[in-house]
């Protein structure tokens, strides 16, 4: 696999620095990633990871930039989302030109990095399962302006789907033993594959290392033992995260945080004065529904022209965005 375009700054440095210097020990190398982060802090790079964005100035709704990396022959979109921390079906739907299971040696993938907000607080955590997405807007620190991390998840499959509420987090823990309700169990029994009543933490914990419970009981943000399902509907109705995704938001997120749970299919933003739409698929059983507020696309538009009356908008690109579900903002409008 090879980027097309510019990847994470430290991936490019670990890159070079274990070409360079292979011999180094790891703790070696990781002081001379420190040395340069602090040599390049100050000309105004950052180490930091590609899914944490300074929120645009007010008035600006859409973070991040889309990449792209060239596929290799042995590549799959699966590995390729996995490796570059995207959920399968936000990479799936962004490249629908391309076999999911064999794309051609040199074929252009693109990476969803850039993303609309979701129209809700920013503040805590504000999950979408449309887009099967974590939004986690940390504390602000003094002197510093807000951050938003976003992370692919999995959501509810079937009649297990995640409920969609304002709730919060009640507590962490680090190497949970899963209970597995009778309901699972009755499922994996009618399949031959019977649960025991107590699985303990471990490799063969479904729940992974971290888990944050929130205040819907049986629901869980939690890691996994199963990567390539992130970013799928495939859970019994809790979140599911990268293991060290769900890690980094375990150690970092407080209890009593604000959690929302919405369902947007549609999400439309502004940037420098432009219009920008996300049109996601829908999920699996909602027959196409809009989200719970009820809003349609029309009305979605509406909402982010209010504080623009005279916003020009082009809805021949409106619908063929509606079309393309690709989940990836196109513009499809600007200020006069």
């Amino acid at each position: 696999m090879r980027w097309k375009s510019a990847p994470p700054l430290r991936s490019c440095l670990e890159m070079a620095f274990h070409g360079i210097f292979r011999p180094m020990t790891a703790q070696s190398l990781k002081y001379l990633l420190g040395l340069v982060g602090v040599l390049l802090a100050s000309t105004g790079y950052s180490l930091e990871r590609s899914n944490i964005f300074e929120l645009p100035p007010a008035g600006g709704d859409v973070v991040g930039q889309l990449q792209t990396v060239t596929a290799s022959s042995d590549d799959t979109l699966l590995d390729i989302g996995r490796d570059h921390k995207y959920g399968y079906d936000a990479v799936r739907a962004a490249n629908p030109q391309i076999d999911a299971w064999a794309p051609s040696d040199g074929a252009e993938v693109t990476l969803p990095g850039q993303h609309v907000l979701p129209s809700a607080p920013r503040k805590g955590i504000v999950i979408n399962v449309s887009e099967k997405r974590l939004y986690y807007y940390p504390p602000v620190s003094k002197g510093k302006r807000q951050q938003v991390e976003v992370y692919a998840i999995s959501v509810g499959r079937g009649d297990w789907s995640t409920p969609l509420e304002v709730t919060s987090v009640t507590g962490k823990v680090k190497d949970p033993v899963w209970f597995p309700p009778a309901s699972i169990r009755a499922e994996h029994e009618a399949k031959g594959d019977p649960l025991p009543e107590r699985v303990p933490a471990g490799p063969d914990n479904p729940l992974g290392r971290y888990i944050l419970r929130l205040g819907l009981p049986s629901y869980f943000i939690h890691g996994t033992n199963r990567e390539n399902g992130i970013g799928m509907q495939v859970t019994h109705g809790c979140i599911r995260m990268f293991p060290d995704d769900i890690e980094r938001l375990a150690l970092g997120v407080p209890t009593g945080t604000p959690v929302y749970i919405v369902n947007q299919r549609y999400k439309a933003g502004w940037q420098d004065g432009v219009l920008y739409l996300e049109v996601h698929p829908p999920l699996d059983g909602s027959n196409g529904a809009e989200d719970t507020t009820s809003r349609s696309i029309t009305s979605t538009l509406s909402e982010a022209k209010k504080d623009y009356p005279n916003a020009a908008i082009d809805w021949s690109a409106v619908w063929r965005v509606k079309e393309t579900e690709n989940g990836l903002p196109t513009p499809v409008g600007h200020l006069l």
